[in-house]
């Protein structure tokens, strides 16, 4: 029996693919994606996945076409593939309404998905291509630091260590400390 192909786009990445090392899949700067269908519906109201804080990504994980390691995923990689997956399963219109200036009126917006800009990746601050470090010189102290752009895993971990902290000190918030 032939298996049925769903419709699928290309959606580039804003780091390009320049921080993943060679022959790693995303490297190539670009993800394939499918449209959602009834199984990714059936995902997004998954209370299970949302009591868990995980139903994003199992969402995306579900409609990506390309197979990487989803730990190893850049989150502006990721921030750019969950606006594709929402202009793929609901359009590119975005209507939201906010509170402009503290006033007690609310202003009503529509923001078209596809005109948003992404910030891709400047290659100047990489110290070596495929790898995910970069170089800064702090302009008060003049010293040099290296850094890195957190992936799905990290952001993972730094998640664990807050819950773990929170277990000691309920009282304390340690998530800008833990982050930084």
């Amino acid at each position: 029996m032939n298996e049925f192909k769903f419709p699928t786009e290309i959606v580039e990445l804003p780091s390009k693919g320049l921080l993943y090392p060679e022959g790693h899949p995303l490297a190539e700067g670009k993800v394939e994606m499918k449209y959602m269908t009834a199984r990714e519906e059936d995902i997004l109201t998954n209370q299970n996945y949302i009591r868990q804080g995980i139903v994003i990504d199992k969402l995306l994980q579900s409609m990506l076409i390309t197979k990487f390691d989803y730990n190893d995923l850049l989150i502006g990689d990721k921030d750019a593939i969950m606006v594709a997956a929402r202009v793929l399963g609901y359009g590119k219109d975005y209507s939201f309404s906010y509170y402009p200036d503290s006033s007690d009126s609310e202003e009503k917006v529509t923001v078209d998905l596809t005109h948003v800009k992404e910030k891709f990746l400047e290659e100047e601050n990489i110290i070596t291509k495929g790898k995910n470090e970069f170089s800064f010189i702090l302009p008060n102290t003049q010293n040099e630091i290296t850094f890195k752009l957190l992936t799905h895993g990290d952001d993972g971990e730094i998640e664990k260590e807050i819950q773990g902290l929170k277990k000691i000190d309920p009282k304390s918030n340690f998530e800008v400390t833990t982050r930084l």
